[in-house]
């Protein structure tokens, strides 16, 4: 066994690179065609999953030989990196704008992070909820209020504003012309604003009083498509690569902050946890829906059931559905028991 351990390890060091023939998962895998030997081989390069140990993770910060700020908005903070090993051109972080600078590390900083930072990014049980109209009205209505009233959207008013990234916009109406139809485009904060395939775009609207999808009601219906065709036409503008047939658009539900906002993404960024069933709801499947709605322009989202997955550790859960879980048990078993 020893021996055929050592042929099988002798092999990599010989292989001559051909060509890339492909990437895949957001860039993470990559196909390569080579030979070894002047024999044509295949070799596919996966990023293994990050060390769990202490030793490691505490020098991952400091170990870095280039590092490249994207942008700053309030406490966030997203950077391209080198972490070491590989023909990197150069170690000094005053090179990194440079043409040939490549990075094995896409970082996002939060600082300071607070409570609820923490919460979203630690590993927590799941459960999937239903949010019936009442309990939108009654219960996560005030919670949205009560999070948008703690001043938890600052970056977000920052970009439509003007204040920050504004280098980043690759559309938007003119601010304050019109703020019932006003919108902006720049790139998400999880994308490195390079793999194509892996695109993520953001789209922010300029008006307040949408929170989220359930503010969407059919008189929305001509807005929606009008914006969805200006984010088409400015995606396939500054990446003339892409047709409008290789991007989807969807809205999260529940989404992280309540100010309406719309992801562009490539058809071929593969679905994680963010576009799971539960969590992203097509743009178009929004549009559809509205238009079949019985009602007047005012007839919304409001008024469907939607169901959904959230984290154990998340307020929501533990402010809303949790309590209402533990009062439905209690008045079956207080039925059960009068039986």
């Amino acid at each position: 066994m020893s021996e055929t351990k050592a042929k099988a390890e002798a092999l990599m060091p010989k292989f001559q690179f051909g060509r890339l023939l492909n990437q895949d998962q957001a860039g993470r895998r990559t196909s390569l065609y080579g030979t070894i030997d002047s024999q044509p081989a295949l070799l596919i390069l996966e990023r293994a999953p990050f060390p769990s140990s202490a030793d490691y993770l505490g020098s991952v910060a400091g170990s870095l030989t280039t590092l490249k700020n994207l942008g700053a908005n309030d406490v966030y903070h997203w950077y391209m990196a080198h972490s070491g090993g590989g023909a990197s051109n150069s170690t000094s972080s005053n090179n990194n704008d440079s043409d040939d600078f490549f990075a094995d590390l896409k970082i996002n900083l939060i600082y300071p992070c607070t409570e609820k930072h923490v919460k979203k990014y630690s590993k927590q049980g799941v459960r999937f909820v239903s949010e019936t109209p009442a309990i939108y009205r009654d219960h996560v209505r005030p919670f949205m209020q009560a999070q948008r009233e703690a001043g938890r959207l600052n970056w977000a008013f920052n970009i439509i504003e003007g204040r920050k990234e504004v280098e980043d916009v690759i559309y938007r109406t003119p601010f304050g012309q019109d703020p019932e139809e006003g919108f902006l485009l720049l790139p998400d904060l999880n994308w490195d604003r390079k793999t194509v395939d892996a695109l993520h775009l953001l789209g922010l609207v300029e008006r307040r009083d949408l929170w989220s999808l359930r503010d969407l009601r059919k008189k929305h219906v001509p807005w929606l498509r009008h914006m969805k065709a200006k984010f088409l036409e400015a995606t396939t503008t500054v990446y003339p690569q892409l047709e409008a047939d290789q991007l989807k658009l969807y809205l999260h539900y529940q989404p992280t902050y309540y100010h309406l906002h719309i992801h562009i993404v490539h058809v071929a960024l593969e679905a994680g946890a963010t576009q799971a069933t539960g969590k992203a709801v097509g743009l178009d499947s929004i549009i559809g829906q509205l238009e079949v709605m019985h009602g007047d322009g005012e007839a919304g989202m409001d008024a469907v059931t939607l169901c959904y997955t959230l984290g154990e550790a998340s307020d929501l859960w533990v402010d809303v559905f949790e309590p209402l879980k533990m009062k439905s048990v209690q008045a079956a078993d207080a039925d059960a028991a009068a039986h």
